[in-house]
């Protein structure tokens, strides 16, 4: 027991990333991010046991993430409604540094694809390679190629519309 908890720990030391990439994905708000991430830590825990080694452990790990925090969001919006504002980002969040500024439009424009299209897009910017994304989501090596062309292309739709509102917004 004490060298599962050893190696499930250096294990998940060693990708912590995953699980705070995965819950910024999918999640706006800090305290939504740290519920899911313990969520995530549950789970992985639970289902440590089923990690076969055919795998890499992050390519498990992240299969792991992204499903809890599908089901994680899924109850929660059964639970509560959005305020209308939730999707908006004030004047304050668009300060700071050029590149800062580059990867919070970056991830305000994932947040407006549907769930496995951010998946997708999450594994995609990790490097993982397309038969890693297969093997993850669950779908082709070919939907993968497919699907990434066609996402690169709606986000750069919802980057320039996203550029224009916060141009608009600004010079008010």
């Amino acid at each position: 027991m004490a060298d599962k908890k050893e190696a499930f720990l250096r294990q998940i030391n060693e990708n912590i990333g995953i699980a705070h990439k995965v819950s910024r994905i999918y999640f706006d708000e800090v305290e939504e991010r740290e519920d899911v991430i313990q969520e995530m830590m549950y789970q992985l825990w639970r289902s440590f046991e089923t990690f076969d080694g055919k795998s890499k452990f992050s390519t498990w790990m992240y299969r792991v993430c992204l499903n809890t925090a599908l089901t994680y969001r899924r109850k929660r919006e059964k639970q509560k409604h959005e305020p209308l504002t939730s999707g908006h980002s004030s004047i304050e969040e668009q300060k700071g540094s050029d590149k800062e500024e580059s990867i919070s439009l970056l991830y305000r424009a994932i947040s407006h694809l549907n769930e496995i299209n951010k998946a997708i897009v999450l594994l995609y910017l990790e490097d993982l390679s397309y038969e890693e994304i297969a093997s993850i989501t669950g779908l082709t090596k070919s939907n993968v190629s497919v699907r990434i062309v066609r996402i690169k292309k709606e986000l750069e739709t919802i980057i320039t519309t996203l550029s224009k509102h916060s141009e608009h917004v600004g010079s008010r």
